[in-house]
């Protein structure tokens, strides 16, 4: 499990996460949401161990970060940040080589070509990474994270996406999200942040609501992702209208004019 008990960190005093615990078990998907600067990317920074953690612990599989060393923290977990830059000329399929490397992997002609194929981009394998689109370059990124973590091993692992289909379009979006799903019942947790409320309700196991450094809410979809607690969330108000077990839920903001008009006449 990847458990990470009171966190907390401060920029100039300024708590950007705020007393924050999470677990993630393998085989589940938990989904970060919030409002921009609610501070989703510094508390996924600091799980992935990018930022380090002085107030608070994460811990992978009962051991704690600290005690990891750079190569034995790639086997255990891999991550796709929000931004990626290479500034050399490398083709798509060298990218996604670099996932074996920090894997601990050899060289493996079948599983990088079998990757690239789930993600839709071994057509591209013989372009250059920096004159690919932004969904293009996305898919890529995340061929590389997969490549890491693709063979199954016995010890639980993790895979943690920053926004990882922010560039695509929705046919791209629900495919990614359905390899998440794949990967998932690997013996690995995987944790995201996503924009988009319909995607997480629809596809997530978990959901954790943040909002100016803290976590407000967390759980199971359905016991967190209502009108009330998005509404208090993203301060918008929000419809939530729960399907059947075959019907996907539906999640949409109720434009400003229509909401002050309802107010009014009520």
């Amino acid at each position: 499990m990847l458990q990470a008990n009171d966190i907390h960190f401060c920029i100039r005093n300024m708590p950007i996460v705020d007393q924050a615990s999470v677990s993630l078990a393998p085989g589940e998907l938990t989904v970060i949401l919030g409002p921009n600067g609610a501070g989703k990317s510094t508390l996924f920074k600091i799980l992935s161990g990018e930022i380090p953690c002085k107030y608070g612990n994460v811990a992978y599989n009962g051991s704690p970060i600290t005690g990891f060393s750079p190569k034995n923290l790639a086997l255990v977990r891999a991550v796709m940040p929000q931004h990626s830059y290479l500034s050399f000329p490398f083709k798509a399929l060298e990218v996604v080589e670099l996932g074996l490397l920090s894997g601990g992997n050899s060289f493996r002609q079948d599983l990088v070509e079998e990757v690239m194929t789930e993600t839709h981009t071994w057509h591209l394998k013989d372009k250059l990474y920096g004159n690919l689109s932004g969904g293009e370059k996305q898919r890529v990124q995340l061929a590389r994270v997969l490549t890491q973590i693709w063979d199954k091993k016995p010890f639980p692992r993790y895979l943690l996406l920053d926004e990882p289909t922010s560039s695509m379009d929705i046919a791209l979006q629900h495919h990614v999200l359905k390899i998440i799903h794949k990967i998932k019942k690997r013996n690995i947790g995987v944790l995201a942040i996503l924009h988009d409320l319909n995607l997480a309700a629809n596809y997530a196991d978990k959901v954790i609501l943040l909002k100016k450094g803290r976590i407000l809410y967390q759980g199971a979809v359905k016991d967190v992702m209502t009108a009330t607690n998005l509404e208090k969330i993203f301060e918008h108000p929000i419809q939530v209208f729960s399907g059947s077990e075959d019907s996907p839920i539906i999640i949409q903001s109720i434009p400003f004019i229509q909401n002050h008009l309802e107010t009014k006449l009520a």
